[in-house]
């Protein structure tokens, strides 16, 4: 049997929902597979070596154990690799709309029209 790209090359729609710039928990996400598959509650938490993706859970006892998780260490650097790709993404666009916003600004205060991308 060949595997197909589908099989071979997992597709991760990665979507952002908030962002937090303080605390360990940086963001939380939902990630598509392929189309066929939801993984909602993903959160992207700061540690002391950096960020790491970290999976919906409950607590059993003293610990926490994943609802859902990827089988293989490589489809997991896979998995992380698209979301903590996603969050960052995400950051950049921010931090250029606030860029934009504050170049605007002082056309604004002297009474100038901006225009508007739409």
């Amino acid at each position: 049997m060949t595997k197909t790209m589908k099989e071979t090359t997992p597709k991760y729609d990665v979507k952002i929902h908030s962002i937090h710039p303080e605390g360990t928990v940086r963001a939380n996400a939902s990630v598509n597979i392929h189309g066929d598959f939801a993984v909602r509650g993903v959160k992207i938490m700061e540690g002391t070596k950096g960020l790491f993706v970290s999976m919906p859970s409950y607590k059993s006892g003293n610990e926490y154990k994943d609802i859902c998780f990827p089988c293989t260490k490589e489809a997991k650097a896979e998995f992380d690799k698209a979301v903590i790709g996603a969050y960052q993404q995400t950051l950049e666009q921010g931090q250029k709309t606030a860029y934009l916003q504050e170049a605007s600004s002082p056309q604004q205060e002297q009474g100038q029209p901006v225009m508007g991308g739409m």
